[in-house]
């Protein structure tokens, strides 16, 4: 659901459709870059709202992993995409009920009413303990997972071992269910009230089996289970399998190639093991006030959660807002804490260690440590690829269909004298050109035959660059005649004429927030004279990363694809 609200929001920011060559022009003024940005993180906000029915929660989600820039106009407007997002899915799902404009089905995911499930304060160390054993078992999971993504990556990068694989992990699934069903014979006596969806399997008549009840159920219903069913709904043999079978596939399936969720299987492990430790507290101490083992269930899926994704703030509100009961508000955020705490003694969330598999320069929320002797004219990107304020038209050409030349900004500077191209330097730095404002001015033929002062063939509008967004044309596909490279283009009007740049030596965490603070993608950096000496990019700041081994602190560069 977050993703699939991501991609939807990413495509109505667009307001347009090229298959049906269906042009909206409302949305015009959205199709830059920072719109999209801020688009997508509504979406994901929206689809955690309707997925857990937590509208507050989904802002919280996208403030806290969804977004990689922040401010108070976006936050009033993803927290009224949320509301409308669960709105409207409540009123769908009042009239697939039919019931309807009954809204009283804020989610797709109900966990149900925590209702007479009480806490004392001598069960917080207790909470503290399972919020441990989440933290380590969160850390497990994403090692296991970290190394089943690089045997992926090294071994299993064809379609159809990818498919493989899946069909693999699939009968794999089905055949551990089926061996835990058959061989464990937990059948429990159908109760007076209506059991829905009962499943008999082995069991004789007027019983239903308990583990299958876990295994063949829904997710949503088999956490609901977890929670609200009575102490003696589940043995321990039963729990104990269905954690250890859940844990291992959960593992392995998140990142196989198919559409699969993590908070979902994180929620079921952990109440599974979080049910386990509440039937065996009340069993070590049948006198004290331990008897109800669905709030451990709600305690140890929130363990799992921390100690898995590291997440505290957006966690603890879509639990609150999915089981509707502020009661464990503060031993929730206690148990997140201190998994995310645990956790990251041993290893990253596991949102962070896929960014890293697939060298995604993604910035953290604040500067790494170790850092502030590190400056500009160390980490900066040189020889810089740099164009005049008047161009020829050939250059421009070679410098986009140069493989040596992925750059999606180019500074633009003074032409420099002849007997300065071999110094350090690269011009007087005038503006910044983008690779797709120039793929426009070439579409568009808005050049001349220059230094002839004739006039440009075309004028360009705002409008050009709006509708060529964002599906900018590749460079060999603008068939533009040999005898054009001759002419020249002025691109003082389309640069940015005030860019943002920085001194050869500015320090690393300075330079860290402008890109944090601005959403920058490249900076300039220029010496005393305001002469381009190198250009530094998201991801020559992404690669430093500090590390503890031993008990000592150092820092690492990484490698980041290009």
């Amino acid at each position: 659901m977050i993703h699939s609200g991501a991609v939807v929001a990413a495509g109505i920011s667009q307001g347009r459709t090229t298959s049906f060559k269906k042009d909206f022009k409302v949305f015009k003024y959205f199709r830059t870059d920072h719109e999209k940005r801020d688009f997508v993180s509504g979406g994901a906000a929206a689809g955690v709202s309707a997925a857990f029915g937590a509208p507050v929660g989904g802002v919280l989600f996208s403030l806290e992993e969804g977004a990689s820039f922040w401010n108070q106009s976006l936050t009033w407007r993803i927290f009224f995409a949320s509301m409308v997002s669960t709105f409207t899915l409540n009123v769908l799902l009042s009239y697939y009920h039919n019931q309807p404009w009954s809204l009283s089905s804020p989610g797709l995911v109900n966990f149900g009413q925590f209702e007479g499930k009480d806490y004392y304060g001598y069960e917080i160390p207790i909470f503290i303990a399972m919020a441990i054993i989440g933290g380590l078992l969160g850390a497990l999971f994403n090692f296991i997972n970290y190394r089943l993504s690089l045997f992926r990556i090294k071994y299993l990068y064809k379609r159809w071992m990818n498919l493989a694989e899946a069909m693999f992990v699939a009968s794999v699934t089905a055949t551990l269910a089926f061996l835990a069903i058959y061989n464990i014979q937990d059948c429990r006596s159908l109760p007076q009230e209506e059991v829905r969806y009962p499943l008999q399997m082995f069991c004789a008549d007027g019983e239903y089996s308990a583990t299958a009840s876990l295994f063949f159920s829904t997710p949503e219903a088999s956490i609901k289970n977890l929670f609200h069913d009575p102490p003696d709904a589940y043995s321990v043999l039963t729990l104990s399998v269905f954690f250890v079978v859940y844990f291992i596939l959960s593992c392995w399936t998140y990142g196989l190639s198919i559409p699969s969720g993590l908070f979902i299987p994180c929620i079921l492990t952990g109440a599974a093991w979080g049910r386990l430790f509440g039937i065996l507290l009340n069993t070590i101490a049948p006198a004290a006030k331990l008897s109800d083992p669905g709030k451990y269930a709600l305690i140890g899926a929130a363990a799992q959660l921390g100690g898995v994704l590291r997440m505290t703030i957006s966690l603890t509100v879509i639990l609150i807002e999915a089981t509707g009961n502020i009661t464990y508000g503060l031993p929730l955020m206690l148990v997140l804490v201190f998994a995310k705490w645990i956790g990251d003694l041993f290893n990253e969330g596991l949102y962070d260690i896929h960014i890293q598999l697939q060298s995604v320069p993604i910035l953290p929320w604040e500067p790494p440590q170790l850092t502030a002797n590190i400056h500009a004219s160390e980490i900066m990107n040189r020889p810089v690829v740099t164009l005049n304020s008047i161009e020829k038209v050939g250059r421009i050409i070679d410098v986009l269909s140069s493989s040596d030349s992925n750059h999606n900004g180019f500074p633009v500077v003074d032409p420099q004298d002849p007997q300065e191209e071999n110094s350090s330097t690269f011009g007087t730095f005038r503006g910044l050109i983008l690779r797709n404002q120039l793929i426009v001015i070439l579409k568009h033929k808005a050049y001349s035959t220059w230094p002839l002062n004739e006039p440009n063939i075309r004028k360009l509008r705002i409008q050009d660059f709006r509708d060529a967004y964002p599906r900018f044309p590749g460079i060999d596909s603008l068939n533009i005649p040999p005898a054009d490279r001759e002419f020249s283009v002025d691109l003082r009007p389309f640069m940015n004429q005030a860019p943002y740049s920085v001194s050869e030596d500015s320090s690393l965490p300075r330079i860290f927030r402008l890109f944090r603070a601005l959403g920058l993608r490249h900076l300039v950096v220029v010496n005393d004279s305001n002469e381009v000496v190198g250009m530094v990019t998201r991801k020559d700041l992404a690669r430093f990363r500090v590390t503890e081994h031993g008990g000592r602190v150092g820092l690492e560069e990484l490698f980041i694809s290009t």
